[in-house]
């Protein structure tokens, strides 16, 4: 310092440059400077194009500190392969355009791989093959100097009696908060893996800066575990979506069939949500060149097959008797439910049933679960309000009943049971193909926010006449028809109420030595670390699977 003093105007120059934001000035750079502009208009302008242009959005800050441009990694890791995603905020026209991996061997930092950054999604990904799963390493992503995000790749628990998945879903931008008390409680349950069913954003037009924001919400849990993430119609910037192979849609309420937003913004979403996970049973895109990610998960001795619900499934304006004023909701409880199942529809498609069959024959796993958007038929009567009851809504998978059908014989013949989300209330149900209770088991878990769009299970007095109830602090619960007719068994539900407005999370205890699955419905403010906390009323549920094959 004293050989500073003796420079007086270097002491000031140095300390007004220490004084300066690490974040770089936008007025420094141009449109013309960005060297990948977006294909497609109004769509991720948050990030795009000469995005620090854009002004202050209450969804995230993009213009973080430099040294803190790496939001979050997420992997998988599955048949001796990582596969780990870097995402970052956005970056500026002259910042350097890689992410380097480092993996910590014998205590020292060794960098793995150095891999490009896409500007549209500002994500990268890295795969390591001949991974060795029996042990834990821990991982750091690093950019330029300072930038850096650490986390630990598990050891696979194959020899763990009991493999816990925690399930979520839904998480509505009504509420921009952090989710300290996911965190916390997850965090204490330790489950081995996580799996978000969909619609992590809500904000349409937005799936950058909406996906940074749920990082920053769930970072914590998914730094140090596997993490399943697959995206829904609103991470894609539709209400409803009938995917139809990829077709392009007319309108946005997406009825016709397809995707009404730019193939690459959709690609986009997908790359963000999806690149982490196993490579796909078949890549070949769909129409656009939209890509396709169903896929399967072995870890801890359970296989999890990760499904596409939406994206092969037939829209029904045009094709089907349109029953009300809307070509997806029928109000009408005297319709014939066969005048909509109608020859040509598809569900699944062809491509994921045979992925199924293939699935549930191979290998010799201790349990097998199905991963999916939404649940196989319709599990509720009020939507949105409770003065709003619907019949039947043909964005369940409840329609179309023969697509259903094939896909719960795949499933039940792999011995397998369903878990997913989308409907913002958790429901634990057994289908029935041919009778009730002869089909494979669905847990649906509660939205993770759930003041946008609430649904009940509420059945009608005649409809409760026909049914004993199986538990009996739900009276609810019992055999009954959906409004497709498909035969279900409800054996528990979680409507929203004055405290925890339905929304939670669900875990499933997969118990090896037992051969039964436990299901787990957790308010969203309950603490779990407290001995006074509660699940749902109606949970938990045990069953016993039979051993695969």
């Amino acid at each position: 310092m004293h050989h500073l003093l003796k420079y007086p105007l270097l002491f000031i120059l140095l300390a007004l440059l220490a004084c300066q934001p690490a974040d770089k000035s936008p007025k420094s750079f141009t449109l013309a400077d960005v060297p990948q502009p977006a294909p497609f208009e109004a769509l991720d302008s948050l990030a795009t194009n000469d995005w620090w242009n854009r002004p202050t959005t209450d969804i995230i800050n993009m213009k973080v500190n430099r040294d803190s441009v790496i939001a979050f990694g997420i992997y998988t890791v599955s048949n001796e392969t990582l596969k780990l995603s870097a995402q970052l905020y956005p970056l500026y026209p002259d910042e350097d355009r890689k992410v380097r991996l480092e993996l910590k061997r014998n205590g020292q930092w060794e960098e793995s791989l150095a891999q490009p950054v896409n500007d549209l999604g500002w994500m990268t990904t890295f795969r390591v093959e001949n991974w060795d799963d029996a042990q834990a390493v821990s991982y750091r992503l690093r950019h330029g100097e300072k930038a850096a995000f650490e986390g630990l790749i598990r050891a696979n628990p194959k020899d763990k009696s009991e493999i816990v998945l925690a399930g979520l879903s839904c998480n509505s931008n009504k509420d921009r908060g952090l989710r300290e008390n996911y965190v916390r409680n997850i965090g204490h349950q330790d489950p081995d893996l996580l799996f978000f069913a969909g619609d992590q954003s809500y904000d349409h037009l937005q799936h950058t800066a909406a996906w940074l924001k749920f990082g920053l919400q769930f970072r914590e849990l998914f730094r140090d575990r596997p993490c399943i993430t697959i995206p829904d119609d609103h991470d894609i910037g539709q209400g409803n979506l009938w995917g139809e192979e990829g077709k392009k849609a007319t309108v946005r309420a997406g009825h016709d069939g397809g995707y009404f937003y730019h193939p690459e913004y959709v690609k986009m979403v997908e790359r963000a949500q999806t690149s982490h996970l196993p490579d796909p049973y078949d890549p070949t895109p769909v129409q656009q060149g939209i890509g396709v990610y169903y896929t399967h998960l072995n870890w801890g001795g359970v296989d999890f097959a990760i499904m596409e619900d939406r994206k092969f499934k037939s829209g029904p304006d045009g094709k089907i008797p349109q029953q009300g004023p809307r070509p997806d909701h029928i109000r009408n409880p005297d319709y014939n439910p066969q005048s909509v199942d109608v020859e040509g529809l598809n569900l699944l498609g062809e491509r994921q049933l045979k992925f199924l069959e293939d699935w549930g024959q191979s290998g010799n796993p201790a349990f097998r679960a199905v991963l999916s958007q939404t649940g196989f038929c319709g599990g509720a009567h009020l939507h949105g309000k409770q003065d709003n009851r619907l019949h039947a809504d043909m964005d369940s998978n409840g329609w179309p009943q023969t697509g259903r059908r094939k896909a719960l014989e795949r499933i039940l013949a792999a011995n397998a049971l369903h878990i997913a989300g989308d409907q913002h209330l958790a429901t634990l149900i057994q289908h029935g193909i041919e009778e009730h209770g002869d089909g494979p088991w669905a847990f649906v878990v509660p939205a993770i926010v759930n003041d946008y769009y609430s649904r009940w299970w509420w059945p009608l007095d005649k409809e409760l006449e026909q049914t004993e109830p199986y538990h009996p602090e739900l009276p609810w619960t019992g055999d009954f028809l959906d409004g497709f007719h498909n035969k279900i068994s409800v054996h528990a539900y979680a409507n929203p109420d004055a405290d925890s407005e339905g929304a939670g999370y669900g875990l499933i205890r997969f118990d090896k030595d037992e051969g039964t699955v436990t299901f787990e419905c957790w308010p969203r403010y309950a603490n779990v670390q407290e001995a006074s906390a509660r699940q749902f009323s109606g949970w938990p549920k045990t069953i016993t699977l039979n051993p695969t094959k």
